[in-house]
């Protein structure tokens, strides 16, 4: 067990944060840690760090206890680097303990090469530990670590040398994972990982962290990366901490059956209890039944009563309906380049977008952050032109669009001005009616569209889309800056709507749920794949596969290829075949002389570390000669072989 918290609370200014929070990690256990915002995760996290005190209760328990040895890495929201070094020497600054034994390891060579006698052999001996060190710790690949971690996060085309100063935020933040995944402490504690990545980081990553050899603790929002990197999830609710089996989707289905089993149990207990305090009211004061309501006074008080369950949060009710159906091909797009920018700052996304959409289809577009996602969605629209190419609706096609910015919002109008300007014919009631159904309700449709969070804005958006009856939905990253249940909600909404949706959104679990096709946009080609997200990133899987069998292939074929042309080219008399007979013949001999004598070392190393030897002077001067003989003798007998195996 790596962390162990016991009856953990948590107050600021009176107000209980945490209350009897208990909690282990096991190892080799991916817990994820969710909740609201503002329920204490970030908090708990950093009590668990060290960086931040927490209460006891008044028996004084309370606890943290983390295992004797156990190493822990915190990635917060926004984690510092050196500014001044390059990605290189940040990178090898995880390694800084092994890089400074193999600075001692070189130091000590030189010292060997001018000692003798006693001097020598401890020397001898400080440097076997300290390689032995190195080797277990696999010191000798840390730059091959070091490039795979780059390649994965990302920074595969980006120099090493470069200054960390010059970077973007986001890429300072994927640095940052970068060398807490180097260093390899045995709790990984990840705030928000998720954070900045694209899609083939992020798979890169889950594939990554489901192969760590710690444990690792994860605050994260992105319901996709709970699922494939958690075995267990712990959600805060009202101050207190529950545990589930599995992953996200287990969460899920465990939270809802608990809950109802324990509103059961809530709601019989609590008609039983007013059942017995409605008999001891009524005959407490008679004498021929005082006795037994006594007697069910005293059942009251023995009951150890069942607290009421946290249930979920009220979810919005999101419909979205459409009264008219439109014709089977509901967009077409023909060679049309997306652009952005006039004049000298006009810049090419994409050189040429085809796409067709049919009704019904639930159609996703990713890509790389800047790619054009967006500004495709407002190509076909007609919001931004085009120059080239052809884009054609469908007959009967009423849209809906839902624009990531909410920039179709009047922020001057307040809530529900905004929805009466569209819509006149609403009564205020009619309004309100809609407007309570994303819980936008009571004083809040009366605030200024300008003053209410983004959340909220995006809840008003959808209110609009529902009255607005579209046809084809159009979404651009529909699930930002929503709470958890509202997502699962619109997720469910827009899994059951029975038109058309056309959707870019990096929310993989979303994508997963709603879309049954895939577009994924390249700045030289659009390529298309049936299914949900799962099914396109199978799809990519095993074309990267069979790319790289493809390749493994072709570069057999060439070996082979110049193998026997350059066995074609070479004439070998009888003396030549017999000359490299020899040449085998003591190939095998050298390889069972190496093999022999790398025995003799091992065993004469082992000898000179035992305690009875070392502390013979004449015999140890003996092992430490012996073993210098041995190691003169393998060198030598490495250098024939490797010559001999090169003229074959």
């Amino acid at each position: 067990m790596l962390l162990n918290i016991e009856h953990l609370y948590k107050y600021f200014n009176g107000e209980s944060l945490l209350k009897d929070i208990n909690l282990t990690v096991e190892d080799r256990e991916a817990v994820g840690l969710i909740g609201i915002n503002g329920c204490g995760k970030s908090t708990l996290l950093n009590i668990i760090t060290g960086s931040e005190s927490f209460d006891k209760t008044p028996e004084g328990l309370g606890s943290v206890n983390i295992a004797g040895k156990a190493t822990i890495g915190f990635l917060k929201q926004n984690s510092g680097l050196n500014s001044e070094l390059t990605i290189a020497e940040e990178m090898k600054n995880a390694f800084a303990p092994l890089l400074e034994t193999f600075e001692q390891m070189k130091k000590l060579e030189k010292e060997m090469s001018n000692k003798e006698s006693g001097e020598f052999e401890q020397i001898s001996r400080e440097y076997a530990d300290l390689s032995s060190y190195f080797e277990a710790r696999d010191g000798y690949r840390i730059d091959v670590k070091i490039k795979q971690v780059l390649n994965g996060m990302g920074f595969g085309s980006t120099p090493t040398n470069r200054v960390i100063s010059t970077l973007s935020g986001g890429e300072k933040t994927r640095l940052a994972l970068a060398k807490l995944l180097l260093e390899e402490p045995n709790l990984l504690i990840l705030d928000e990982p998720t954070n900045h990545l694209d899609f083939n980081t992020l798979m890169w990553l889950e594939d990554y962290l489901k192969g760590y050899k710690g444990s690792i603790l994860i605050v994260s929002h992105d319901r996709y990366f709970l699922n494939r990197v958690c075995t267990r999830i712990c959600e805060i609710e009202q101050g207190r901490l529950t545990s589930y089996k599995g992953d996200y989707s287990s969460y899920l289905v465990q939270k809802k059956m608990n809950s109802e089993r324990q509103l059961k149990e809530y709601e019989a207990q609590q008609k039983e209890i007013a059942k017995l305090e409605d008999y001891v009211a009524k005959n407490i004061v008679r004498a021929s039944t005082s006795k037994m309501a006594k007697s069910r006074q005293h059942a009251l008080d023995r009951i150890e009563r069942i607290e009421k369950p946290l249930m979920f949060t009220k979810p919005p009710k999101i419909k979205l309906e459409y009264d008219i159906e439109p014709t089977k091909d509901i967009v077409r797009v023909v060679e049309c380049p997306v652009e952005v920018g006039e004049g000298a700052d006009k810049k090419v996304l994409v050189k040429s977008l085809n796409m067709h959409v049919r009704r019904g289809e639930h159609v996703a577009i990713i890509g790389a952050n800047g790619i054009g996602k967006t500004s495709i969605l407002k190509l076909i629209q007609g919001i931004i032109p085009h120059e080239s190419g052809n884009i054609s609706w469908g007959n009967n096609v009423k849209i809906s669009y839902f624009e990531q910015e909410h920039s179709i919002l009047n922020r001057r109008n307040t809530v529900i001005e905004e929805v009466l300007r569209r819509y006149p014919r609403l009564s205020e009631q009619q309004a309100r009616s809609a407007l309570g159904a994303v819980l936008l309700t009571g004083e809040n449709v009366f605030k200024p569209v300008s003053v209410i969070s983004g959340g909220e804005r995006a809840k008003l958006c959808f209110a609009i889309m529902a009255l607005n009856r579209g046809n084809v939905l159009i979404l651009d990253e529909p699930t930002n800056h929503l709470d958890l249940n509202t997502k699962e909600v619109l997720e469910d909404a827009l899994a059951d709507f029975g038109g058309t949706i056309i959707l870019v959104s990096h929310d993989r679990y979303l994508l997963n749920k709603v879309a049954d096709r895939i577009i994924e946009v390249k700045p030289d080609e659009i390529n298309s794949y049936e299914g949900n997200f799962d099914a396109y990133s199978e799809a990519v899987n095993n074309a990267e596969q069979i790319k790289a069998e493809e390749e493994a292939e072709r570069k057999r074929d060439e070996e082979q290829k110049a193998y026997r042309e350059n066995k074609a080219k070479q004439y070998r008399n009888k003396e030549q075949r017999a000359a490299d007979a020899q040449k085998r013949n003591r190939v095998k001999e050298l390889e069972k002389e190496i093999e022999e004598t790398e025995i003799l070392i091992f065993n004469l190393e082992n000898e000179i570390s035992d305690p009875e030897i070392a502390s013979d002077y004449a015999k140890m001067s003996d092992k430490c000669r012996e073993l210098e003989q041995a190691k003169t003798a393998l060198d030598e007998k490495m250098d024939e072989w490797a010559v001999l195996s090169e003229q074959l």
